[in-house]
């Protein structure tokens, strides 16, 4: 298999979650070429369930490869950058996607003991595949023992792995506010009610939940990162609208921000004379990962000759939090040694780790089936 170009023509149809035609089509033409009468195929949506059964199953395993693109205009200059104008693969999914088309390949040239299925995940960035797919009969019927993933990890050189037990990724929310109020001329502001006053002074309100209303020992963020307002300079803004994000260690905390956010909008529409509408978009379960397999890992990582790093516990989100609350098992960071970070235009992970992740990710299997 030709990692490389495999990598590369992925790279440049990325999509949005649960428009991942192409990319679906493309899965599915590659699996045909190396597949037998071991593989079968389930389609969910825009994506993909690969069972690949065992010479003697006694359990099943899963591996999760996610395939959506980000709202980015690549600005790498690469040959086989994204033809799809305002898109990219600028989390690596395209990675992530010819790994596990790696690892399906050499299992067909290496059978494993026990079933393994391939999880071709749409929707990971938004709003969601994971949650969605586990209430599926479908999936269900799969009856999956043991689950894990990775994520590349640009900070990294190749040939570096790094993860932890517990908890390695924060529970996540989106948050949209949405103000409306009176808007008017600039020179009678009595007669009307502020929008661009509201959201700012609700901006700041909302900060002292983090700091009086959650435990400090537990971690917690409230961002907003995005104000928009008004039309003119001379006109009171009639509307305004707040975007941010709620991240947190313990998933309950999670809904005291929100309770605290509601509370704070309900006093608002009194004193601002307004109404505001919350919305939490996409919503994501944090990723514990099970110690078990986590010290089966290392062992694995080492006996590879590669690098094992203790990860640490991060506020970003992942949404394969949500096999790992229903799923024991557990996610890894791979190295591949880009200049530029995750979500950036400029994203170019090493593709030297391509092999790596699937050597890394078949011997896992593998040791995982002789546990």
């Amino acid at each position: 298999m030709d990692l490389h170009n495999v990598r590369q023509h992925l790279h440049q149809i990325p999509e949005q979650g649960f428009k991942e035609v192409k990319t679906q089509q493309f899965l599915l033409n590659y699996i045909d070429t190396i597949k037998d009468d071991r593989v079968d195929i389930i389609k969910w949506k825009t994506g993909l369930f690969v069972k690949v059964s065992g010479t003697n199953s006694k359990k099943t395993m899963a591996y999760r490869a996610d395939m959506d693109g980000l709202p980015i205009d690549e600005q790498t200059g690469l040959p086989y950058q994204s033809t799809h104008p305002g898109f990219m693969h600028a989390c690596g999914h395209d990675f992530h996607m010819t790994i596990a088309l790696g690892v399906l390949e050499k299992i067909m040239d290496e059978p494993l003991q026990d079933d393994v299925v391939f999880i071709f995940q749409p929707a990971e960035e938004g709003p969601g595949g994971a949650q969605p797919i586990l209430s599926t009969s479908d999936f269900q019927s799969l009856k999956v023992d043991e689950i894990f993933s990775l994520h590349i990890a640009p900070e990294l050189p190749v040939g570096t792995v790094s993860t932890k037990p517990g908890l390695l990724f924060a529970n996540t929310s989106e948050l949209f506010i949405v103000f409306k109020g009176k808007g008017g001329h600039a020179a009678y502001p009595h007669l009307t009610h502020d929008m661009a006053v509201a959201a700012s002074t609700f901006l700041v309100s909302v900060q002292q939940i983090v700091s009086r209303r959650t435990n400090p020992i537990e971690g917690a963020v409230l961002t907003v990162g995005k104000m928009t307002a008004g039309t003119v300079q001379n006109i009171i803004a009639e509307t305004a609208r707040l975007e941010g994000t709620i991240r947190t260690t313990d998933p309950n905390t999670i809904q005291t921000i929100k309770t605290e956010i509601e509370a704070f909008a309900r006093a608002f529409e009194i004193s601002h004379h307004c109404d505001i509408d919350i919305d939490y978009g996409s919503n994501y379960y944090g990723v514990y990962n099970d110690e078990r397999f986590v010290e089966r890992f290392k062992e694995t990582v080492q006996s590879s000759g590669l690098t094992y790093v203790e990860a640490q516990e991060a506020m970003t989100g992942e949404d394969f939090g949500y096999f790992l609350k229903d799923i024991p098992g557990f996610m890894f960071w791979l190295g591949v040694d880009s200049a530029f970070g995750l979500h950036h235009a400029k994203l170019n992970p090493d593709e030297r780790a391509l092999q790596v992740g699937v050597d890394l990710v078949h011997r896992t299997l593998r040791d995982l089936t002789m546990k």
